[in-house]
């Protein structure tokens, strides 16, 4: 496989981010580190950092680290939510959440073992307006190769990004908001379907991708998302119309990822029935490996609370339950090709392995390599 791809309104995938092959890491919230991100774009593809979570000076950090470990183009990824708070506190946001949830919550912990929040680093900072605004600022002072918005429409900010050479990345998961992002001058768009891991669509992938191209593929590049795991959901994709692939649960599986190793466990356990889609992470639908926590809001008759505040209750436990090891409590975000993983490998002899199965794939339906 090699960076020629399907044409596009504005160049191929590959020529318009200037990399190998157009694979590119998911910018998967605190999953993708430098060290993956780096492993990624070093093996031909685009890593993206995972920054979501990170607080601009962690930012910072990150960025330079990746610098360090590559000379190729990378990206990152934050979150840009329509509807959020313009610039709150924890303690303001918290101050918003019923007594009576924070009981619930209370007595949770109790029934597990887990941790008191003071006792914790928060897992999910206080999100608001003026927190992603502090990110973008630290991404465009580094003036990274590419900018993703992992969650919400980048276009107020794609004039700045432009002026300052970075590309720009908008994920999406229905054909209205591809069209909005692809009027606001993405460069690229990946479209997501409800296969995937983390915050995703309600629409599937194979009926969302062909829709999506349909709708805005002369005006920028479009990527698949969700349930591509292998070579042969690359070609899948290509099939579909898509220009390259965004890929995240495969990567979760490798040396660098940025998880505990007792996320990677059960990752490796996993079976293609082991997934759930919940809004007790951050508020919006997340699949992630199944999980006892859910059940214990329900039981306790505690509705899914909105973005941000989810967060806020959801990652101390989280936390909590990673710090005592009870990883059925808190496996992590994945999609459904979790049943695919069986091994941990070096993230770049993944990129090297979807190479050559893309390769195989294509030579199987009597095509040529891409």
């Amino acid at each position: 496989m090699s960076g020629r791809t399907t044409s596009v309104g504005r160049g191929t995938l590959c020529q318009i981010l200037d990399i190998r092959y157009p694979i590119i890491l998911a910018g998967m919230g605190g999953a993708s580190g430098p060290e993956l991100a780096a492993a990624v774009s070093n093996a031909g593809g685009l890593g993206v950092l995972g920054a979501a979570m990170q607080e601009p000076e962690g930012l910072d950090e990150w960025i330079r680290r990746t610098k360090s470990l590559t000379s190729e183009p990378f990206g990152v990824d934050t979150l840009l939510p329509a509807r959020v708070p313009e610039d709150l506190t924890e303690e303001q946001l918290r101050a918003a959440i019923p007594a009576g949830y924070l009981d619930g919550v209370a007595s949770i912990r109790e029934q597990f073992g887990l941790p008191a929040d003071a006792d914790l680093k928060p897992l999910f900072p206080a999100l608001s307006k003026a927190f992603f605004d502090r990110q973008l600022e630290v991404v465009m002072d580094h003036r990274v190769p590419v900018y993703a918005a992992g969650l919400g429409d980048p276009a107020r900010y794609v004039e700045e990004f432009h002026r300052r050479g970075t590309k720009v990345i908008g994920v999406v998961g229905n054909v209205r908001n591809a069209s909005r992002v692809a009027q606001g001058g993405t460069d690229v768009i990946v479209a997501q379907g409800h296969d995937g891991g983390g915050h995703n669509s309600p629409v599937g992938t194979m009926a969302l991708i062909p829709q999506v191209v349909d709708a805005v593929g002369g005006r920028a590049a479009v990527v698949a998302a969700g349930g591509i795991g292998d070579g042969r959901g690359i070609v899948a994709a290509m099939a579909l119309g898509a220009t390259g692939v965004w890929m995240g649960t495969r990567f979760l599986g490798t040396e660098e990822s940025n998880i505990p190793d007792g996320q990677k466990k059960q990752l490796l356990e996993a079976s293609d029935q082991d997934t759930i889609v919940t809004r007790y992470v951050t508020g919006k639908p997340v699949r992630m490996l199944r999980s006892g926590l859910p059940p214990e809001f329900e039981k306790r008759g505690l509705g899914p609370l909105p973005f941000p505040q989810m967060g806020l209750v959801s990652g101390p436990l989280l936390g909590g339950a990673e710090r005592v090891g009870r990883y059925d409590l808190s496996p992590g975000a994945a999609g459904q090709v979790a049943g695919m993983i069986n091994s941990i490998q070096p993230a770049g002899e993944v990129v090297a392995q979807l190479v050559r199965e893309t390769a195989e794939a294509l030579e199987r339906l009597g095509g040529s390599a891409l």
